[in-house]
């Protein structure tokens, strides 16, 4: 028999973040105390007049098939949002509604990339950016930061990478899975190259809402000039807890890649769910106070975290500005007791101290472990006094 599967196929890696989610689910369902820092997800209730919304959907019966890019409801609530929150004005036949953020990335890939194009990405980055554009027939091109600068890209490196193949970057912050917001003269600087190389930006900015220490988000295309050459790409997972929904959206003012994108999806998944889309339309239309709680109780969770992890002898991090994740370098206990990696790091975590985290490896930094917060405080306590135990074996 000729060989099944492609070399994409048998190139790709699965996800990291998946990965120790099953393991921990594993291990709960076999009675472990488990406590998981692993999840890339809200810990709260989907708020009670979003699921009231999808109910009412089902109940008109609305479990057919909308148009594959969204419905006309669900567009203008997308479109009303950026106009009320960072005053961006765009029409709904300028939106594309997915099955989740991480879908419409995908489709964006798709509509742009020929065989041997560069997306210029930024280290640390989320596990899944470098896969996909590599599954659209693309190179990512890594440009490294560092924490010593609190993983802010250095525009004059970034600069330096780009060759005459780069067809795109790809911005993401907040960050997944340092929590960096990138100053404004960094990204005017980003701006800059991609004006000057004629590159497509894709803003992931799916932690918008998920701000902290006062700060105030800023959307790439907010900045001047910016508008025409930037993709947006939100949902409403993270800031309405609404994973599981799986809702997410592009904005762009680009008809061609809009129809791209729409048509890139008409082949592959169709609509995204109905009553899904319903329940998006009250999220981003309705009352917006759990908004602010939710990120007033992360903040608090935040500052618990840093505060118990620099309390460890030998662990590291920069505190987050955004997002729900601490990126803790964990480089000293590398070396000690067969630990080579991250890999082996989150290993001896949930194997010993039975605490899940998510290796740095696959998010371009292998002495690096991320932590999520989107857990309670007393969780988070507990997981702590676990990780202090774990060091200090290490040591």
């Amino acid at each position: 028999m000729k060989k099944i599967l492609s070399e994409k196929a048998l190139e790709l890696k699965p996800s990291a973040t998946l990965a120790i989610s099953a393991k921990e689910k594993e291990l709960k369902a076999q009675g472990v105390d488990v406590v998981g820092f692993g999840a890339g997800e809200p810990d709260f209730p989907t708020p009670e007049h979003i699921r009231e919304a999808a109910k009412r959907s089902l109940d008109r019966c609305e479990t057919f098939y909308t148009p594959v890019g969204g419905t006309s409801e669900l567009k203008k609530a997308v479109a009303r949002r950026f106009a009320e929150d960072y005053q961006l004005i765009y029409s709904p036949d300028q939106v594309v509604v997915s099955c989740g953020a991480k879908h419409s990335l995908y489709n964006i890939f798709n509509a742009i990339i020929d065989p041997g194009d560069e997306v210029l990405i930024f280290s640390p980055y989320w596990v899944s950016y470098p896969e996909m554009v590599a599954l659209a027939g693309g190179k990512p091109v890594l440009v490294p930061t560092a924490e010593e600068r609190g993983f802010v890209p250095d525009v004059d490196e970034a600069a330096s990478l780009i060759t005459g193949s780069a067809k795109a970057m790809l911005i993401n912050s907040p960050s997944n899975p340092s929590g960096v917001v990138y100053p404004s003269e960094v990204m005017e600087g980003l701006a800059a190259l991609a004006v000057k190389h004629d590159l497509l930006v894709i803003s992931d900015e799916i932690y918008d809402k998920l701000i902290y220490g006062g700060r105030k988000f800023t959307p790439f295309a907010s900045i001047v000039g910016m508008r025409d050459r930037t993709v947006t790409v939100n949902g409403v997972s993270k800031t309405y807890a609404m994973t599981g929904l799986r809702i997410g959206y592009l904005a762009c003012t680009n008809v061609q890649l809009v129809k791209a994108a729409t048509d890139i999806q008409s082949q592959s998944t169709s609509n995204p769910s109905n009553p899904a889309q319903a329940a998006a339309v009250e999220a981003l239309t309705g009352p917006q106070e759990e908004v602010e709680r939710m990120r007033q109780i992360f903040e608090r969770r935040r500052d618990l975290m840093t505060g118990r992890l620099r309390e460890i002898p030998g662990m590291s991090l920069v505190k987050p500005a955004g997002a729900f994740y601490v990126f803790a370098n964990v480089s000293a206990f590398i070396g000690k007791k067969g630990i080579m990696n991250s890999t082996d790091f989150a290993k001896y975590l949930l194997d010993n101290h039975h605490v899940a985290c998510v290796p740095g490896g696959p998010f371009g930094f292998d002495q690096h472990v991320r932590f999520s917060f989107a857990t309670g405080e007393e969780v988070i306590a507990k997981g702590l006094d676990r990780i202090r135990a774990a060091c200090q074996e290490l040591r």
